[in-house]
């Protein structure tokens, strides 16, 4: 078996992870250690090298994150030019009195070729280069990293939040949601480090003008005062040499600075550098056609450069014509150039393209997204989940996740709730702030911005959190933003809890009940009824507040009846009256007497006609004599803490339901066949 060869050894020492450990303490040693200068000169040519590769390694690299790796490339490139620094300076005060040659070839190179051997001249050159690369390049690439880095970490939850929408919606798979996590964080640490990378450019900047003085002031006192050269002479060969060092470290510099500020300028997406600055550079042609005819002016004025600026109207032009030519090209080939290749079946759609609608949603402007996010003290996702279990208990089915998302489109303090895609309610809160009630007993005004309550409509103050105690021993009653959205959520779920009840959910809940009673929905549904139907009763249920906490009673009634009738409405009815010790006791509690309205008979009559269609409908004005008799009895009821309920016959009880729903939401309408028989009524009054 043949040795390995020292280019193996060096992989395999690579690749156990020695390298970077190596370097460093490499580059250590150079500070350290003396070196010859020719080992300067294989340094100084090697710096070179590297930062030339890294500079194109930035160019053909498709987007940022492909070269993570970046800032610390940075760090180690400059770690080592300022050890070259520190190296190259010990050899020119040493040995600089034996001439130009004395730090190396490349610092003499430097020194004699490009700047003449004129140290006036090479003065300048390094002078316009640090301000290039200090003024210009640095400093644009360092304020560019700041706000890259701002930004990236500023929309953080927004990007989580879209992640775990998709992902709630089945858009992602759980994979390709990691995925997208892990890129998220990636990019975020990156324009992070970036943004502290781009410091160790500004400081090399500064080091080369203080090393190139230090080298300047120092090497004309050793010159002078400890090998007797004279003043003239020792500036001029210490002057060169020192600025052959400074011109040695700068180019370098100055390609490690482009390459900075290239990475963080462009965009994030995957391409081609040299395809896009081609293609939006050089695409247009009526720029390129505006320019070859400004630039053919400019080269018929009496004594330019006629023939380079004539010569360079032509190319133009010519690259604008062959670009106007290529968009005249026909649609259909367009069309067909567009179509994909036989076998590529990729590009077809498929049903998968249509998502399902989030049976709840919750959008978001931006400035709201704090409240989401638990990195930044955000509290609103515990308060939306205690909502969903407080109102799954008491409602008796699951209430359905939220999906939150940020919308670019609402106002920045702005927020809208959708129910199966559709907007059932929107608002404004100031996320910074919390909103102060006056319950009715406050004892002033309180300084803030005026403003509604989102889920009851009623006036109040949005305060600065300093005013809380303030507030509260004046009377009002204090909620953050957070419990502000929570309410405003919890109110139109109630509302909106038979649109939540689908056929999906009350499978779901025959399937829990099967656990415990098997053989009752086994001859339910679909024996007695379809589902369908008892879809609608526990709707119609929901729609007049009745929970379905006595799931089993429900059922016990509906199989009941089921062969008498398969009308929801009528199974309505008689399910609620099964359920009438249940919805007394939902109504008024462990109390001993139930108040009670009732109506005049000849009010009952024309409800009654009104209902069966022997009579005529109900007069506009008469509904509304009635819906200011009911609002009266509720007011009455409220202000002595009772409840509201009119007792009617049971044949004009969802009629009348029906009518007060939406205008006295408080009131509660019982049957007379749905109050228990050992449940003692007081009668308050008749409405007539």
């Amino acid at each position: 078996m043949s040795a390995p060869s020292p280019t193996q050894r060096m992989m395999e020492i690579l690749r156990h992870g020695l390298g970077a450990p190596l370097v460093v303490l490499a580059m250590l040693a150079m500070v350290i250690v003396p070196l010859a200068p020719p080992v300067l000169d294989a340094l100084f040519s090697f710096n070179i090298a590297i930062s030339l590769v890294v500079l194109l390694a930035v160019v053909y690299v498709r987007r940022p994150l492909d070269f993570t790796i970046f800032p610390i490339v940075l760090l180690m490139t400059t770690m080592l030019r300022l050890a070259l620094n520190v190296a190259s300076t010990r050899v020119v005060l040493l040995n600089g009195q034996d001439g130009h040659g004395a730090a190396g070839r490349v610092i003499e190179s430097f020194g004699e070729f490009v700047v003449g051997g004129n140290f006036a001249v090479g003065l300048v050159v390094f002078a316009i280069l640090t301000i290039i690369n200090f003024v210009v390049i640095t400093k644009g690439a360092g304020r560019i990293s700041e706000v890259s880095a701002r930004f990236i970490l500023d929309a953080m939850p927004g990007k989580q939040m879209a992640i775990d929408a998709d992902l709630n919606a089945g858009i992602l798979t759980r994979e390709e949601a990691k995925a997208r996590r892990e890129e998220v964080r990636e990019e975020a640490d990156f324009y992070g480090a970036m943004d502290g990378a781009s410091k160790f450019i500004r400081g090399d900047a500064i080091a080369g003008i203080l090393i190139l003085f230090i080298n300047l002031i120092g090497g004309l006192a050793i010159g002078v005062l400890q090998h007797g050269m004279p003043v003239g002479e020792a500036a001029k060969v210490y002057t060169l040499l020192s600025i052959g060092d400074g011109l040695v470290a700068q180019l370098p510099a100055l390609l490690v600075s482009s390459a900075v500020a290239m990475l963080v300028t462009r965009a994030s997406r995957s391409q081609d550098m040299g395809k896009a600055m081609v293609g939006q550079v050089f695409g247009q042609h009526k720029a390129l056609a505006v320019a070859a005819g400004l630039i053919g002016i400019v080269g018929l004025v009496p004594g330019m450069p006629n023939v380079v600026f004539l010569t360079l109207a032509a190319v133009l032009g010519y690259l604008a014509w062959k670009l106007w030519k290529k968009s005249l090209q026909p649609a259909d080939s367009v069309a067909e150039a567009a179509l994909p290749a036989p076998g590529n079946t990729s590009a077809e759609l498929s049903w998968d393209e249509l998502r399902p609608t989030d049976p709840l949603g919750l959008e978001v402007g931006y400035r709201l997204i704090t409240l989401v996010d638990k990195a930044q003290g955000g509290e609103l996702m515990s308060r939306i989940k205690a909502v969903r279990r407080k109102l799954t208990h008491e409602l008796g089915f699951l209430i359905p996740p939220v999906h939150i998302r940020d919308n670019l489109e609402l106002p920045a303090n702005g927020y809208r709730v959708l129910v199966h895609g559709i907007p059932v309610a929107s608002a404004e809160i100031h996320p910074d702030r919390e909103l102060a009630l006056d319950p009715g007993g406050a004892f002033g005004p309180i300084e803030g911005i005026p403003g509604k309550d989102p889920a009851f409509g009623l006036d109040a103050t949005w305060i600065q959190p300093h005013q809380h105690a303030l507030a509260e021993s004046l009377g009002y009653t204090v909620v953050d933003a957070a419990t502000v959205v929570a309410t405003h959520l919890s109110h139109l779920l109630r509302g909106q809890a038979p649109e939540l009840l689908g056929h999906e959910e009350v499978q779901q809940l025959l399937a829990t009940l099967s656990r415990s009673a098997p053989k009752l929905v086994e001859d339910l549904t679909p024996k007695a009824l379809p589902l369908a139907t008892v879809v609608r009763v526990l709707q119609n249920l929901l729609i007049e507040r009745v929970p379905l906490r006595q799931l089993r009673r429900i059922v016990e009634a509906l199989v009941e009846h089921a062969p008498q009738t398969t009308d929801p409405a009528a199974l309505t009815a008689l399910v609620r009256t099964a359920l009438g010790r249940f919805i007394v006791q939902e109504i008024s509690g462990m109390a001993a007497e139930l108040p009670v309205y009732t109506l005049a008979p000849a009010l009952e009559r024309v409800l009654q006609d009104s209902t069966q269609g022997t009579g005529a409908a109900l007069e506009p004005g008469l509904a509304e004599r009635l819906h200011q008799s009911l609002a009266q009895c509720v007011s009455q009821q409220d202000a002595k803490s009772e409840p509201a309920v009119v007792l009617v016959p049971g044949s004009v009880r969802a009629a009348l339901a029906r009518l007060v729903r939406h205008s006295v939401p408080s009131l509660s309408v019982l049957a007379y066949n749905e109050v228990p028989e050992d449940k003692r009524l007081k009668l308050l009054g008749t409405i007539s």
